[in-house]
């Protein structure tokens, strides 16, 4: 009998809680939603323009059918890229600079992240004073370009890659991150016998997983879209970066008319936005297919520092 009556209660108190969570979506949440469905088509119709103007073709884009609803399917826009060695040779210097790049940036950036994080390490207040100063100052394009050539940098892959091996702003986040984590987990790893290295790979990393991957995803982008260096450094054509030959491509349509590729351009009848916006589709593909594979890091990133222990 008291079983009983305790179910009746029970299921008593569940209704009013049934009815709470079956209630009705207001109107604010309509229009919030509403909004941001809108901003979201906003963001997402430039990229969809991009494809569309890119598998299209000339009569197509002339007529400015493409821009809505697909009505064509022309990829010799696309043909043409992958049969130009300029753009192979291009993404090949972009794809070491990103691979390379990354990995000289986390490994500069963690190692000298952890060690300014330690409030006991002598002479880290000047340091940090001159990391803040290069945020506000820097020796401007004439001494870089001038250090580059008498270090013999000019003309090779590696001045896309050195110079730029610690961003300031990523620095201070690992910093501000490092300080973050409890003492005694260092203090417990030396007991145990193991070094500062040791520390840093075995026990700070595995932990910094979510910071570790945005901070990576920030330097992949960076050195992915590389061009300023590339235009700055290399007088060698072959060793341009994608993003390089992506601009020279949008910004002097001229050199069409004088270059050897350009009859097999115009004889195929490709119009010149196919080809930009091909090239454009080509070289944000492989950066972007990175994000679904970091997402969960980006989630948990989020999470740090909210739930106490």
């Amino acid at each position: 009998m008291e079983n009983t009556e305790t179910q009746i209660r029970a299921d008593s108190s569940a209704e009013p809680m049934a009815k709470r969570r079956g209630k009705r979506i207001g109107i604010a949440d309509v229009i919030i939603h509403s909004i941001l469905m809108l901003m979201t088509l906003f963001m997402i119709f430039p990229f969809y323009n991009v494809v569309l103007m890119s598998f299209s073709n000339t009569v197509a884009i002339s007529k400015q059918a493409v821009y809505l609803i697909p009505t064509v399917l022309d990829l010799s826009a696309y043909d043409y890229i992958f049969h130009d060695s300029r753009f192979w040779n291009a993404f090949y210097v972009t794809l070491f600079v990103t691979s390379v790049g990354t990995l000289v940036n986390m490994f500069a950036t963690v190692t000298g992240a952890y060690v300014l994080s330690k409030k006991g390490y002598p002479g880290r207040n000047i340091i940090m004073s001159g990391i803040l100063f290069t945020i506000f100052f820097s020796g401007g394009l004439i001494p870089l370009y001038l250090a580059m050539k008498d270090i013999h940098l000019i003309n090779k892959l590696l001045v896309m890659v050195l110079p730029v091996a610690i961003n300031t702003f990523y620095l201070i986040i690992c910093i501000a991150f490092f300080r973050t984590l409890p003492a005694a987990l260092e203090e417990s790893a030396k007991i145990d016998g193991a070094n500062d290295i040791q520390i840093l790979y075995k026990v700070i990393l595995p932990i910094a997983k979510p910071m570790v991957a945005t901070i990576a995803l920030f330097y992949a982008v960076d050195r992915w879209n590389e061009w300023w260096y590339g235009v700055l450094f290399m007088t060698d054509t072959k060793f341009l970066p994608l993003q390089a030959l992506l601009r020279e491509i949008l910004t002097n349509f001229s050199m069409l008319q004088t270059n050897i590729n350009a009859s097999a351009v115009l004889t195929k009848g490709m119009h010149p936005e196919m080809l930009k916006m091909a090239i454009l589709v080509v070289s944000t593909l492989p950066i972007a297919c990175l994000y679904p594979f970091l997402q969960k890091y980006f989630t948990k990133g989020v999470m740090i520092g909210s739930i106490k222990g």
